[in-house]
């Protein structure tokens, strides 16, 4: 793979058709998305992002920014732990995506509480040193360049800030791993075709995780960003990976 393409899941195309491509797959699977979760993960992810909420160290008056936040279930754990006097931001790179955010945070009461910002990962339309705290919850390994988004969350993070990136990752054990590609390759499809009636995206997703950097790949593209203190935890076996690091 040379400067000028990327992959795609298991394809390989030019980096300017990678956005593109990726925003097709979330325009066609924003509604469904939150409902693909529960049946993908059997409820799963919740407590993934239950963790994600214990390690964020977040507090009452923090400034929090959710990033490719999506539907907003983050963002509203977010709203309940920073109070009146915090701040949180709704950041995503899809409208489609952020459209059934902000109506679903109005649904529960809480959308004048959120700041909703359509914005590349790899170019944050934020001050330097902005963020108490960033998430990005399966959203990296859908970036074309994650060494300039790394840069970017790192800049707007206040000193002391912590970064936080939930992602499918690989698994530690090699039986798990082979019944882990079953699902992903045969079943994720056909639950894909079966609820939101689009197989390609799902088949997309599962080969977009394949190709994501794995544990300590990605630690040392944080550390490479300027984060210190980088550390990992493998939830389900390693299916998925929470790292965080801090900025000082």
């Amino acid at each position: 793979m040379d400067k000028q393409t990327t992959h795609f899941g298991y394809e390989e195309v030019p980096v300017e058709e990678k956005a593109g491509r990726v925003e097709q797959v979330f325009d066609s699977v924003a509604r469904r998305y939150d409902i693909m979760n529960d049946l993908m993960s059997m409820g799963v992810h919740r407590f993934w992002k239950r963790v994600v909420m214990e390690r964020s160290g977040v507090r009452r008056g923090h400034t929090v920014l959710d990033l490719a936040g999506g539907t907003g279930d983050l963002t509203a754990k977010f709203v309940e732990r920073v109070g009146p006097t915090g701040r949180v931001v709704l950041a995503d790179i899809n409208a489609s995506m952020l459209q059934v955010g902000r109506d679903r945070l109005m649904d529960r009461g809480i959308g004048a509480q959120v700041e909703i910002v359509q914005a590349d990962a790899q170019a944050l339309p934020f001050p330097d040193n902005t963020f108490d705290c960033i998430t990005i919850a399966f959203g990296l390994r859908n970036v074309t360049d994650k060494d300039a988004a790394l840069a970017s969350m790192t800049r707007v993070l206040k000193p002391g800030g912590r970064l936080l990136i939930l992602e499918f990752s690989k698994p530690v054990n090699a039986v798990f791993e082979k019944v882990y590609d079953q699902y992903s390759f045969h079943v994720l499809p056909r639950i894909g075709k079966w609820v939101a009636n689009d197989a390609d995206s799902y088949r997309y997703l599962a080969e977009s995780i394949r190709m994501h950097p794995d544990q300590p790949t990605l630690k040392a593209m944080m550390e490479n960003a300027g984060l210190e203190r980088v550390e990992y935890t493998n939830m389900t076996g390693g299916v998925v990976a929470l790292h965080r690091g801090i900025k000082f």
